[in-house]
């Protein structure tokens, strides 16, 4: 019982540290496309009002 407790306890654990670093890698993602300029995200094929939509595809999927 104890075992199957602490099993439980360190999935959601992980579980939590997951979605952690995932946020921070959104974060990231963000704040480096936000540095960019019109004519760079132009490039990329990224409109200025698209990077958190951009960057939560790529981070979340």
């Amino acid at each position: 019982m104890v075992i199957g407790q602490l099993l439980g306890l360190s999935m959601f654990v992980t579980y939590i540290l997951s979605k952690i670093r995932a946020y921070k890698l959104y974060r990231q993602t963000v704040s480096e496309l936000s540095e960019l300029s019109d004519r760079e995200l132009a490039d990329l094929g990224v409109s200025r009002f698209e990077i958190t939509a951009v960057a939560r595809k790529a981070t979340f999927a």
